[in-house]
């Protein structure tokens, strides 16, 4: 079964754990890694990468160069991602362990990019991903998600942009990005407030 055939199969079988209808494209993979530096070692962490469409565009620009650790809770997507790209930390777990993974691998994380969708982003015991997010980052830290342009007005999107605003100094939206289909913005969130 081909990429995007295997993705719309695994949305169709859990629409609600699976982000997208399809990989995304390249023009958005741009967007999302755009905050990873071009110098140094940068830790870089994927949630939900789905079938790798980010995590080819992250080792490219990593070139060699830090960590690049993945969280899917898909253990078939996990376990391939893996085996495509040796060279990635490629865990199956669920997005909210992130904290704890980093911690017993005495790491911060300079860039989170997310594939998750709207989902993964409710709240846990009133904790929302995104503060778990913020608090795994380092001070000058940044977190991607992107989102599909009819979805924004959606009462999870809000409540997402919310918690961006709340847990992050910066917080832009891309322009749209036509050439992904569906089309589809990327949020960029800069320097969790908890870092400060």
């Amino acid at each position: 079964m081909g990429t995007a055939a295997g993705f719309l199969w695994e949305f169709v079988k859990s629409p609600t754990t699976t982000a997208a209808v399809g990989p995304s494209s390249r023009s958005l993979a741009e967007q999302m890694v755009a905050p990873i530096a071009h110098r140094g070692d940068p830790v870089v962490v994927e949630l939900g990468p789905g079938t790798g469409a980010f995590t080819e565009v992250i080792q490219r620009r990593l070139g060699g160069r830090g960590r690049h650790l993945t969280l899917e809770l898909n253990s078939r997507w996990a376990a391939r991602l893996g085996e495509r790209f040796p060279a990635v930390e490629s865990l199956c777990a669920d997005a909210r362990e992130l904290p704890e993974l980093l911690r017993q691998r005495g790491l911060r994380a300079d860039v989170v990019v997310s594939g998750l969708p709207w989902v993964a982003h409710a709240p846990v015991d009133g904790v929302p991903l995104i503060r778990l997010i913020a608090e795994s980052l380092a001070p000058e830290g940044a977190f991607t998600q992107f989102a599909y342009t009819w979805t924004r007005w959606a009462p999870p999107a809000r409540r997402q942009l919310a918690d961006l605003r709340a847990e992050f100094e910066e917080t832009v939206i891309s322009r749209t990005v036509w050439r992904n289909l569906p089309p589809a913005v990327a949020y960029l969130a800069r320097r969790p407030q908890q870092a400060s």
